[in-house]
């Protein structure tokens, strides 16, 4: 088999649009992306890319799902073949081997992390926010960098307490392993000494594209000059800090709309910027570029503007770093910030509107830059000039895009006073050595191991879903983690609950769960996570290696799945419907009810008819009496749907 860590990489690399353009031409609508179908003949194109959600759509015939389902489908592959296929594109090794005991352990232990730090996060928001010491001290400073209150909820910023291990203290309290706490770098462990990370810092959750926790940073407050004013999350089984950016998960959606991603130095300038208006903007938090991360940003954007606040020295250690950018084949901007401002000050001060204005009106493509920054130290000095020259073209000639390069080449023709010819010479030097570089890395990868033959997941076979039963499954999915709140009768206190604890409670408690396999498969799976507030209902039913259940929870998170008739009527679709979710989630239970109770009359109707033909009257009867209890329970939900009690 192959193992958990490897098919993670695998997915994390297949970005669904890179996959499909190598078959598909696709080009941008709105945020997503669209192409002539190449699973059926089609003149109008119908085939939806969403680089935002990581699936393809036919809306014409119906496939989609994730990057491997599309080369199943395109390739005529088994899942195995088909995240080979991936590894080979992406240049990632697969050894394939049987799940050993200690491979089982790492792969628990991966979740163990992610949980500990789940709960770390709320433990410091629920400090900053409750705690004397966290509102006089954490929350103070926010608002004193005048962070609004919704801006510190949406990133879960926290505090922690100020002492040797008061964090550690309640971690083993609730039951988690000190091995744990150790290995996420929450607590440093010497011996028999336990010390708290983080004490007395404000903290900034790192999350993973999905969401989830995995790292922290931490401002402390004290003006201390032999103490480090950030301390970061050490490497960790979760946390690599040159494959992660700030504010990823914040920013993916933004960044896919909009078609471009702003790249910023620290936390708060992505804090401020988000204030501001301006939403897809991630941080490096004051690390060097690194490929895994650039190749992050171009999963929803290939445009990308880097915003300093440095001295030109700082710049000029950073160029190295852009160079990869253009390498990766992607459009890259700078923008200087004026003298003392950063993005965060910068933010604040001008606002939405006059801070794109700014952008817009100051940032310098990036080989003109790295020119004009350069060209400051060759005045009077040939040799510094000819160095310039070959810096400048050593940045043009790892462009992939041939006629790129040569706008470039001309560009820098006229920039530097250098003949076109010279400089097209010079490229194609600098190419040809980066191809012999190239080579001799190809042959050393090449060099892998043979594997043994993996079996193939089974697949359920699909049957016929009623409307009520899709749109179930797919506010449960979507939503499964977001909380609702809803009042008892005769009570005014509000209780919270999460949608997947209110659907599952509601349906397992009148036994309607319907009788579709593939239904009961999510339906159970979700149940079993009810107590994992981690658990990622969207990634896991959309890269589930079912192919029949990774292709139904596509289909049902696409953009165009159609809501039930009675549902639109009713009024209640709105474009935010997860800010009705109060409202829908109950509507949608009790129509999903509703539709099995009437299935259930329909049943006992034709049963009724075959016990009278029969003349067996005492089956008759209990027939009868189950029909009307069953036809209060259909009149207590129609009144339900009219009359709802949920505020």
């Amino acid at each position: 088999m192959i193992d958990h860590a490897t098919i993670e990489r695998i997915l994390d690399a297949a970005e669904i649009s890179d996959v499909v353009s190598d078959f598909v031409t696709l080009r941008k609508r709105g945020v997503n992306m669209l192409g002539v179908c190449p699973f059926h003949n089609e003149k109008t194109p119908s085939f939806t890319v969403s680089p935002a959600k990581g699936i393809f759509k036919c809306f014409g015939c119906g496939k989609g799902g994730n990057s491997v389902n599309f080369i199943m489908e395109h390739e005529n592959l088994t899942y195995p073949e088909a995240l080979k296929w991936l590894a080979k594109k992406y240049n990632i090794e697969i050894v394939e081997e049987e799940e050993t005991d200690e491979q089982k352990q790492l792969k628990d232990e991966r979740e163990s992390l992610m949980i500990v730090s789940g709960f770390a996060q709320k433990y410091f928001s629920r400090f900053l926010w409750e705690e004397n010491e966290g509102r006089t001290i954490g929350l103070s400073y926010f608002r004193e960098r005048s962070f609004r209150d919704d801006v510190m909820k949406k990133f879960e910023v926290g505090y922690a307490p100020d002492g040797k291990t008061p964090f550690t203290d309640a971690a083993l309290k609730q039951g988690y392993k000190i091995d744990y706490l150790e290995k996420t770098g929450l607590t440093i462990k010497r011996d028999d000494w336990l010390r708290d990370r983080f004490a007395a810092r404000v903290i900034f959750p790192i999350h993973n594209l999905a969401g989830r926790v995995i790292a922290f940073g931490g401002r402390i407050l004290k003006d201390d000059k032999k103490i480090a004013k950030y301390l970061n999350s050490p490497e960790s089984e979760i946390y690599h800090k040159s494959k992660v950016l700030y504010g990823i998960y914040q920013a993916k959606r933004e960044m896919t709309r909009s078609d471009k991603a702003y790249l910023v130095e620290g936390y708060t300038d992505v804090l401020s910027m988000h204030q501001a208006g301006i939403e897809n903007v991630v941080a490096s938090s004051g690390t060097a570029l690194t490929v895994e991360q650039i190749r992050l940003v171009r999963r929803f954007t290939p445009n990308i503007t880097i915003i300093y606040d440095g001295d030109a020295a700082g710049i000029k250690a950073s160029l190295r770093g852009i160079d990869l950018v253009l390498e990766e084949g992607m459009n890259v901007k700078v923008l200087l910030l004026p003298d003392g401002e950063d993005p965060d000050s910068f933010a604040k001060k001008m606002g939405a509107s006059a801070f794109l204005s700014y952008i817009k009106e100051h940032e310098t493509d990036f080989i003109r830059f790295k020119t004009q920054l350069l060209m400051k130290d060759t005045e009077n000095d040939p040799i510094a000039r000819a160095r310039l020259i070959s810096e400048v073209i050593r940045s043009v000639a790892i462009i992939p895009d041939s006629i790129t390069r040569s706008v470039y080449i001309k560009d820098c023709s006229n920039l530097l006073g250098v003949d076109e010819e010279v400089l097209y010479n010079e490229v194609r030097r600098q190419k040809q050595k980066q191809e012999g570089d190239f080579q001799r890395r190809d042959t050393r990868e090449q060099q892998v191991r043979p594997v043994p033959k993996m079996e193939v997941p089974p697949v359920l076979t699909p049957s016929g879903f009623q409307t009520e039963e899709l749109e179930f499954l797919r506010f449960l999915l979507k939503h499964a983690n977001a909380l609702i709140y809803f009042r008892e009768k005769g009570s005014d206190e509000k209780i919270a609950v999460s949608v997947k604890d209110f659907m599952v409670a509601e349906i397992e408690e009148d036994e309607l769960v319907s009788q579709n396999p593939l239904f009961q498969k999510i339906f159970y799976d979700v149940a079993d996570n009810i107590e994992n507030d981690a658990f990622d209902s969207w990634k896991h039913f959309i890269y589930h290696p079912n192919g029949e259940i990774s292709k139904l929870a596509t289909d049902l998170l696409s953009d165009k799945y159609i809501e039930s008739k009675r549902w639109t009527k009713a009024g209640a679709f709105t474009e935010r419907e997860e800010d009705i979710l109060d409202i829908l989630i109950p509507r949608i239970v009790n129509e999903y009810k509703l539709n099995k109770v009437r299935g259930m009359l329909s049943g006992i109707e034709k049963a009724i008819e075959e016990a009278s033909a029969a003349k067996d009257f005492d089956r008759v009867i209990e027939e009868q009496s189950m029909y009307m209890n069953l036809k209060r329970v259909e009149k207590e939900l129609t009144m339900q749907l009219g009359n709802r009690i949920i505020s």
